[in-house]
């Protein structure tokens, strides 16, 4: 499927009767992700370079959602996790339902926040992105909303008609675009319990240096308030591998300074390394325990955040000292072609 998105992404955007993109889901999911489990088989029969190739195909993709010269609108009626993030959050136009889900579950697997999430999640307001990304939690559509990952809501009743009048549309006007999703729109409201109220205890918390700090300011807060949620937060994140926080933590926070080309090409190293598993065999652990066995009890390695050295972080950012490896190549993108929104990413 990427390859194919890739192939008709570039074609689209060389075809001038191509005014736009919309890209959506058949089912109950618009894209719950990669087919991770078919990596860790490549892994296990000692091939993780069909892993590599994989995610090379897959980061390609998102650099060019990401600067794509048209508008892309993403239709998120049902689960957007992990890959199906990166098909879409990079694109112009994100219209959220009452049915999304959205999720970046990596840490649970002994992986991280990849397809360039370093770089949507650490400009979310706030500290609310370290939080997605290191806990995996699930956000609505009214959650995606308000923190923008999403850019419009709209009842699902109403995406056919939606859908109708954008193919009839005769321009790449992203303004011509943003005007007809608005006649579909509406203002949801966040439920009570919804996360995004808890932003000031996330900002407090996942604001601290290291994870063991984040950790130990949730359980400060506990102290002061006994709130149900912030428990589940802790032991998410103690049941998380240790390894996967760690790196992810770093990844997200180096995001905030790099453009979108920047961080895919250093997720690109840290995946490789992940696979190549030198440093530790977390993913594959973290995958067994969750997608193959499914007894939900992954034994990590290094077992305890304290062990998870920065020395140890920092090889997951460093160049891979293997043969015929390579970072990642970006296509090259011409500023004269592309609208500001996209150069803004560069």
């Amino acid at each position: 499927m990427i390859s194919c998105l890739l192939e008709l992404f570039l074609a689209y955007e060389e075809d001038p009767n191509v005014k736009l993109v919309i890209l959506k889901g058949k089912g109950r999911a618009f894209c719950a992700g990669g087919d991770v489990a078919a990596v860790v088989r490549d892994i296990r029969g000692d091939d993780w370079r069909a892993g590599a190739n994989f995610f090379l195909k897959e980061f390609t993709l998102n650099y060019l959602m990401a600067t794509y010269s048209k508008p892309q609108v993403s239709i998120l009626n049902g689960i957007v996790m992990g890959g199906g993030a990166g098909a879409s959050v990079h694109g112009r136009f994100r219209v959220a339902t009452e049915n999304s889900v959205f999720a970046m579950p990596e840490t649970a697997l002994g992986l991280f926040p990849d397809v360039g999430a370093s770089y949507f999640l650490s400009r979310l307001p706030g500290f609310f992105g370290e939080y997605v990304g290191l806990t995996g939690s699930r956000l609505d559509g009214a959650e995606m909303l308000a923190c923008g990952l999403a850019t419009h809501f709209v009842p699902s009743t109403k995406l056919a008609m939606l859908e109708a009048a954008l193919c009839i549309v005769d321009s790449s006007d992203p303004v011509i675009i943003s005007s007809i999703i608005d006649q579909y729109c509406e203002q949801p409201s966040l439920k009570e319990q919804s996360v995004y109220n808890r932003l000031d205890v996330i900002d407090r918390s996942f604001s601290q240096k290291t994870v063991e700090e984040i950790i130990s300011a949730l359980e400060r807060e506990v102290v002061h308030k006994m709130d149900v949620w912030i428990s589940t937060t802790i032991q998410t994140l103690k049941k998380a591998s240790p390894t996967s926080l760690k790196i992810s933590l770093r990844s997200i926070r180096e995001g905030r300074l790099q453009g979108v080309g920047q961080c895919l090409v250093r997720e690109y190293r840290m995946v490789c390394h992940v696979m190549r598993g030198e440093v530790s065999k977390d993913f594959l652990e973290g995958c067994r325990a969750i997608l193959l066995d499914k007894d939900k009890n992954p034994k990590w390695e290094p077992s305890k955040l304290e062990i998870v050295t920065d020395s140890r972080v920092d090889r997951y950012f460093s160049k891979m000292n293997t043969e015929e490896w390579e970072d990642l190549k970006l296509p090259t993108r011409s500023k004269h072609n592309l609208p500001v929104y996209a150069i803004a990413k560069l």
